[in-house]
């Protein structure tokens, strides 16, 4: 069976970083640019009437940003999935993007097999979140604010969650845990869903406003 392609939205003000980023793209069939505009003001449009299944958005831009044109694109339509891209690995940036409904980061300089390898992750809902990114979302939580939740996750949706939450891939919880990738996946679904969360992120971010991460004591 042919799978289909992930349609892709490039954003980018520099006609040579587009160029780049389709020389990558064009390596792995799995993806099929469909567009390609230079700020964000022209990604809402184009999303509006396209509906790219993912956006490589960068985050200087004139007319809007690629920060203020995610949190926009996400309002209104939720599942798309969108990767920031950009030369520095500015933590801000990263925060901000992440809070503003991106799934995910990339730099511009890195190697087009990393930026396949990730980019697949994030289409199969299994790019996993560093530590170092984890910690400084974890700073961000104002912890007079937290609200424990009344939805109940199962002892293995919390190991599963807690694993999320440490930056691990789907592969490094099913050994730790001696299950399946499948299970793995089925646990993660039923869990975005119990929780009315769409992704990595949020489920992340969850697990650190809720306490349920970071207790050294967890064996």
């Amino acid at each position: 069976m042919t799978m289909t392609p992930t349609r892709v939205l490039v954003v980018d003000d520099h006609a040579h970083a587009r160029e780049a980023i389709r020389e990558i793209l064009s390596l792995d069939n799995h993806f099929e640019i469909i567009g390609e505009v230079n700020n964000g003001q022209a990604a809402i449009d184009f999303m509006e009437k396209w509906l790219p299944d993912l956006i490589l958005m960068d985050i200087q831009m004139p007319i809007m940003d690629g920060l203020e044109a995610t949190r926009r694109i996400k309002l209104g339509f939720p599942y798309v999935k969108i990767v920031m891209i950009t030369v520095s690995d500015d933590m801000i940036h990263l925060l901000e993007a992440l809070k503003r409904g991106a799934q995910g980061y990339l730099l511009k300089n890195l190697e087009p097999t990393t930026w396949l390898e990730y980019l697949h992750s994030i289409i199969n809902e299994e790019a996993p979140m560093s530590r170092d990114v984890a910690y400084q979302i974890l700073k961000e939580v104002n912890v007079t604010e937290k609200k424990k939740t009344e939805v109940k996750l199962t002892t293995r949706e919390l190991d599963i969650l807690y694993g999320v939450a440490e930056g691990w891939t789907n592969k490094e919880i099913a050994g730790k845990y001696d299950i399946s990738e499948y299970t793995v996946k089925n646990h993660l679904k039923n869990i975005l869903q119990k929780l009315q969360l769409q992704n990595r992120v949020q489920l992340t971010r969850y697990a650190l406003e809720q306490g349920l991460v970071w207790n050294t004591n967890r064996q």
